[in-house]
Parts: C-alpha cells; structure tokens; sequence
C-alpha cells in the first residue's frame, strides 16, 4: 500500500482489529481460533484467554455452531449480551469445497435500539392520550367543535355532531360552511378575541355558545367553538338554582353567625365569676375528666357543655345532646343505649343505634339529669362504670369512648337524702363540677348581653336597633331575673316584635317589667279571660320573686301559696 510515496505493509488482522464490529471464528467444533479487538468491547475478556474456549460459553444465544449443520449462512439475527443489543451475521468457512470453520459478525446497536424503543413507546403514549381524547371528546355532555385557520373541521365530538344527526368522521375535514350557515365562532380566527355566553341558532336549535381562539406561538392557527347550554332553558334553571343556594347558603351563614354570637359573647363579659368559670372549663376541656354542670334554669348550661367539647382533644368527634326531661321514661333506656331489630314492639326494623354509641368519640351531654328516673340511673352507673353499653335485645356488650358532661338545676344532695337520687351515680358524675352563677349574681353583664341580643336579632329580624332606653335599661338592671339569660333574651326577642324605631322603650317590655318602672300607665293582655289571666298570674309570679329577691319561700308567703304550690305555677309558666 503506497502512502505519502511510502510503500506500507498492511496484515488482515490489523485491518480486522480496527473494524468497529465484533468478529470472532471458530473451528467445527465450536471453538474460537480467533477474535479482534472489538469482542473486547462486548465480552470485557482479552482477546488470548478467548482463543480455544467454545463460543457458545461467551455468545449463548449465537446459533454459530448451525452453519456446520446446514452449512447455510443466517444474516442479522438480534441478540442481548451484557446489556448491549447485538445484530449478528454468521458466515460459513469453505476451503477447497470443505467446510472447515465459520465467522460470527456482531454489530453493537444499542444506541438504534433504545432510540427505536424510545419511538415507540412515544408512538404508543400518543395513541393512548388520542383514545383518551376521543373517549372524553364522546362522552362529554357539550358540543365541541375544532377548525384550523383555513376553516377546515379537526376535531369534534358526538354531541356537536348529533345536531347534524352525524357522526363526528362525517364533519371531519369538511369546510365548516358546508356544514351549517354562519358558522359565528370562526369569527375569532380574524379578532382573535374569546366571546362566552353568546345566543345563537345552530341548525334550527337555540343555544347557548363560547368561541376561543387557538393560539400557537403567538399566531391564530384555529378555533374552538363549544355549546355550553343546549338550550337557553337550560341556563335559566341553572340560574334559578345557584339563586336558591345562595338564598341557602345566606341562610345557614346568618344561622351560623348567630350561633357564634350566642356561643362566644354570651359566655363573656364583666363580672369576675363568669370570668374565672369560663376559665375553669378551658382547663377541664382538657382533662376528659366527667363534669357535672349545675345551676338555675336559663343560665346557659348547654353553652358550658359545647364549650368543654369544642377546646377537649374530642373537638372533632360528635357532640350529643340528650334532655333526660324530655324523653318518656318507657323510651330513654332505647334512645340512651339503642336498640335491635324486633326488641319491641313497634321497634325500628333493623334496629337503631343509641346516643351512648353517636358520641364515640366524642362527647354526650345529658341535660335534666336530676329528671332521671331510679331504674334507669342503675342503667347509666354501670355503663359509666365500666364503658360498656348493650342494646335492648341484645347480650352483646359494646365498648364506648364518650366524654360525659351531665347537666341539672336540681339540689341532688336533698335528693340523695329523700331517695330519688344515686349517690354513688352523684359521685361518678360529680368528678368536676361547674356551678353557674344565676344572672342576678351578675348583673355587671347585662348590659354586654343585652348588645349582644341586639346584634343577633338585628341579624334576625332585619332591622337596625341600636340600643336601650335608659328607662328600659334601668328596669332591666333592677329584676331580679328568675329565668335568667333565657329570660332576657325573650324579652329582648319580644320587644323586637313591638319596637317601631331604633331603641327599644320602656312599653316594648311585657307588663311585669313595666310595674317595676313605677309607671302608673299600665297595658294588659288581650284576649280569652283564661289567657289575661294566666298573663296576669305569671306577672304576679314574677313580681313576687323580684321583690323577694329570688326567695321562693318569701314569694310563696308574699302570694299565699304553699311552697309545693309555688313550685307548680312556676313549672306551669316555665318560670
């Protein structure tokens, strides 16, 4: 070979070595008598400890050794060997007619291959998304058409074709102004600019549309034209709807608003033993610790439960209520504890569950507790002993995680002593108690809470009262407030139904509150004789329990009652 006017030799193996293909030879027995450099790049093994072992050691999937069956070559036969994708040829050796060995090419595409791969498994994403496109395009309730900036239809679905009584491979890669006259939302590939909400006649059918444009790298290259409502029918209903759940939602907002008010204002204010009890009960929501809540009627003993629950560990568990007072004494074992299908007569089919098992997890506030009847505090005692409740019906024994709050505005300790109350249920329910002052007792607050039924019935009622008279103001600072904050409240709910101004007057108040002012002007109930008269006999209550003090026993001499007579008309009037 001449080079630069130099004769150069040059060997087969030195041209073979420098081949970016593997080749290796073998003898007819299968073994390798030669190899270049290339196999190193595949086998990682020098080329002289290769010489004299079997190819099929180093090359498994080769079929070599099958040329000396059928002395036939086989070109390009893919194979895997140490992580590289070959392509191999295999060719027989004949000397002088006689077959006396074969060479094996192998080229390295593994780069081709996981390009190739890489194709495909694209190729396969992009039908996948165009299936999904298609199946979402199908079933979506809105028509939906696509043109390009010629005009020409790209893409559109069943619902847009069916007001063409089509299916969308008819509209495809048609005009769009041969499928219906004025066609509007094309008007976007000239302006460019979205249009929503637009009336508009397609095919004989009014609708609601939207036009968008489709811009790709700043240029207009198509537009999409949607039908948001069928028919206008269809707005106006929906139309109607968000109006009423808006009309709702104020509702329930309005609702809520003056449920905090209630919850929060109420249990704050002045007077220092409110104050140091609120605080109390935030250390004790903590604990999880039975709490048995006591005081008068009226004075907020529900408002102290929710407020044991809300700031406990339990805030997000249920919180139950149950009035012990409210419910029949044949029916509290079965609202308590529940019961299963087919218990009683009459029982619920498949049963019910029980309050005990709504509040797992949460708290059970039972209210009246000193209402209670005997057999069934022997009920409650065990289960507060043992966290344990059965269903009526059933032996079953079911675990319950409750926080117990009771609540009463009886003297247990006089019960206890007359044998109407448990003892040992008083001491299990008496782990924390939280005695409530009555009104009376904090009288630095009325003001507070009179601003704050102010606020929640100027919610109520829509109006805008500011204030008090000071006349009204000093009247309601002197009753003695036998109902408490239920008390105020109702009379601030009643004169909110007669005021016709921003304050509320002295003869907004009912009649028992006026005779306290000393005004000699004085208006009556109307109506039957029996309804003036139990007016004018629960003012005379009330009277005589303000002038006493609160003392039941002086307000039942004052009226010539026996105590047991007083008490009768006091629960009669709900005093």
């Amino acid at each position: 070979m001449l080079l630069d006017g130099q004769t150069i030799s040059i060997t087969l193996d030195e041209i073979l070595d420098n081949a970016n293909n593997a080749i290796i030879a073998v003898d007819p027995k299968g073994r390798i008598i030669y190899a270049n450099r290339a196999v190193y790049n595949i086998l990682k093994i020098p080329v002289k400890d290769l010489i004299g072992e079997s190819a099929m050691t180093h090359f498994p999937e080769t079929e070599l050794l099958g040329i000396f069956e059928n002395g036939i070559a086989e070109l390009s036969k893919q194979m895997t060997l140490n992580n590289c994708v070959l392509l191999s040829s295999q060719t027989p050796i004949y000397v002088n007619g006689k077959l006396v060995g074969a060479v094996s090419v192998f080229q390295d595409i593994t780069i081709l291959q996981n390009f190739f791969d890489s194709i495909v498994l694209e190729h396969e994403k992009t039908k996948q998304l165009k299936c999904i496109l298609e199946i979402v395009l199908n079933t979506a309730y809105d028509g939906l058409i696509v043109v390009n900036k010629k005009g020409i239809v790209t893409m559109t679905n069943q619902s847009f074709a069916n007001f063409f009584h089509k299916s969308p491979g008819d509209l495809i890669g048609k005009p769009i102004t041969e499928i219906y006259e004025n066609p509007k939302f094309t008007d976007v590939l000239e302006t460019g600019l979205s249009v929503h909400g637009y009336l508009h006649d397609l095919n004989g059918h009014e609708i609601i549309a939207s036009r968008i444009p489709i811009i790709q790298d700043g240029q207009i290259v198509g537009a999409l034209g949607k039908v948001v409502f069928k028919d206008p029918n269809e707005l106006y209903a929906l139309a109607k709807k968000v109006d009423s759940l808006r009309s709702e939602l104020d509702y329930y907002k309005k609702n809520m608003l003056q449920k905090n008010i209630s919850a929060s204002e109420l249990l704050r204010g002045k007077n220092p033993l409110m104050n140091s009890l609120v605080q109390t009960t935030l250390r004790v929501a903590k604990s999880g610790s039975t709490v048995l809540i006591r005081g008068e009627s009226g004075t907020g003993k529900e408002l102290f439960a929710q407020l044991l629950h809300t700031e406990s560990t339990r805030w997000q568990g249920p919180f139950i209520k149950v009035n012990c007072a409210a419910v029949p004494e044949n029916l509290l074992e079965s609202e308590l504890f529940g019961y299963e299908d087919g218990a009683f007569t009459g029982a619920r089919k498949g049963g019910q569950i029980g309050k005990f098992e709504l509040a797992d997890g949460g708290t059970l506030f039972l209210d009246e507790i000193g209402d209670m009847e005997m057999a069934m505090q022997v009920k409650l005692l065990r289960v507060i002993q043992e966290w344990e409740i059965e269903r009526l019906g059933s032996s079953k024994p079911r675990k319950v995680d409750v926080r117990l709050v009771a609540a009463t505005n009886r003297d247990l300790e006089a019960m206890i002593r007359d044998k109407q109350f448990r003892e040992d249920l008083y001491y299990r329910l008496n782990v924390v108690t939280l005695n409530i002052p009555p009104l009376r007792e904090r009288r630095d607050d009325i003001e507070a809470l009179i601003g704050t039924f102010l606020k929640k019935f100027n919610l109520q009622f829509a109006q805008y009262v500011t204030g008090v008279s000071v006349e009204t103001k000093n009247v309601l600072m002197k009753h003695c407030w036998p109902g408490n904050i239920r008390e105020l409240e109702n009379i601030i709910e009643r004169a909110f139904n007669m005021v016709d101004g921003s304050e509320i007057q002295l003869k907004h108040l009912p009649n028992y509150l006026q005779i306290l002012s000393g005004s000699e002007t004085r208006t009556f109930a109307t109506g039957s004789l029996e309804h003036i008269l139990n007016e004018v006999e629960k003012e005379a209550l009330i009277y005589a329990l303000d002038i006493s003090k609160g003392n039941k026993v002086e307000a039942a001499k004052t009226l010539g009652l026996s105590r047991a007579g007083l008490y009768k008309k006091l629960k009669k009037h709900h005093l």
